[in-house]
């Protein structure tokens, strides 16, 4: 994996602690999203804009990564991506409530929200 630009990595950051300390609909989508998340989930998210989740009926590896569409990818052991999956919740959801019904999906029913989804192969070099 490659590791971030920093001058990018750092403005990343500084919006994300503007958006953050704001009431849109937006920071409040980000900071549940933030609660439900396990440790280990928020410190990738933290650093790296997605966080990993094990299906509850294969246990594969998923990366969902801060965006509404398009935006699960099934990655192997070496978090090489396998495939990329777009499966949303009906409605104009922020991103943070679009990731959380994607992780609550993948870890109480994963194989129902895989029949919905539209599978891709995987982007060639997704930017972290």
């Amino acid at each position: 994996m490659l590791a971030p630009d920093p001058p990018r990595f750092r403005a990343v950051r500084q919006l994300y602690r503007i958006v953050s300390n704001s009431n849109s609909p937006e920071a409040r989508g980000r900071r549940l999203l933030r609660r439900w998340l396990s440790e280990r989930q928020l410190a990738q998210f933290d650093a790296f804009n997605f966080f990993e989740v094990i299906g509850c009926q294969t246990a594969r590896r998923y990366r969902i990564y801060y965006a509404t569409a398009a935006n699960v990818e099934e990655v192997d052991k070496g978090g090489h991506p396998l495939m990329r999956y777009c499966f949303v919740p009906k409605g104009n959801l922020v991103p943070g409530d679009v990731m959380l019904a994607q992780k609550i999906a993948l870890e109480t029913d994963e194989l129902a929200a895989l029949e919905l989804a539209n599978k891709f192969p995987p982007s060639p070099q997704r930017l972290v």
